[in-house]
């Protein structure tokens, strides 16, 4: 077994797998009612409560503590271009609950997900075939226009899929493309829940997880390649200032 796999890891984890099991099926039933019954503004506040419960049981029984820096950044009358660096399942949530109205940006198999992704339905995600590279990137700009419009940010994990917490990945311009494209800022974030919450694990581990916001980084009169440089530079720098394991 991985360093840190104490009897608290191993119940931890099965009480909070049974949580989510419980959980993701009771709200992912609930979701198409809340749809058809709810104002669209009401949705997220709503599928909030399942985020904010699975927050919670993982903190609380995987013995985790979270410190979030930079909440001061944070303006939600004023929607943004939100970008993260993707290791875990943990930040899809966190920032769901921080940065609400948000639309995710995801691979479009994961509303076909029993229960889950009935669920994520009911946050406008913007849902892409990643295989067909051209029309995913004018479905971001075209639909991610919308919903910055409509007062929703938008969330893009620039890495593009999920990476260890010990590699690094290119990251990709759809981000910056749509801030220029919409004329919005960019938020970045960068964190380390990998090393708590391993991408395709069963196990979550005890220790502490770092969140860091950075300032908006401002799109106007930027051409994209120098937004997205930007972007790229605060986001590397921060990365490597971040704990490296379980503290």
């Amino acid at each position: 077994m991985s360093v840190g796999m104490s009897l608290r890891s191993r119940v931890g984890s099965i009480i909070f797998f049974v949580y989510y099991m419980l959980s993701t099926a009771l709200f992912g039933i609930l979701a198409p009612i809340a749809t058809l019954l709810l104002p669209k503004d009401y949705r997220q506040p709503v599928l909030n409560q399942h985020n904010k419960g699975l927050l919670f049981v993982f903190r609380i029984f995987c013995g985790v503590k979270v410190e979030i820096i930079g909440r001061e950044h944070i303006d939600k009358n004023r929607p943004v271009v939100l970008v993260a660096n993707h290791q875990s399942e943990w930040e899809t949530y966190v920032l769901q609950v921080l940065m609400a109205p948000v639309s995710t940006v995801l691979k479009k198999e994961l509303l076909s997900v029993p229960f889950f992704g009935w669920g994520l339905k009911m946050v406008q995600p913007i849902a892409i075939d990643r295989s067909k590279r051209t029309n995913a990137l004018k479905q971001i700009i075209s639909q991610g226009k919308e919903r910055l419009e409509d007062g929703r940010s938008v969330l893009i994990f620039p890495e593009g899929t999920r990476i260890k917490p010990t590699e690094e990945k290119e990251f990709n311009k759809g981000a910056a493309m749509l801030a220029t494209s919409a004329k919005v800022p960019i938020l970045p974030v960068v964190h380390n829940a990998g090393y708590a919450w391993p991408s395709k694990s069963f196990f979550k581990f005890p220790g502490s997880i770092r969140l860091v916001i950075g300032p908006v980084i401002e799109s106007e009169g930027k051409k994209t390649s120098e937004l997205h440089d930007e972007m790229s530079a605060w986001m590397r720098a921060e990365m490597a200032k971040l704990p490296k394991g379980i503290d």
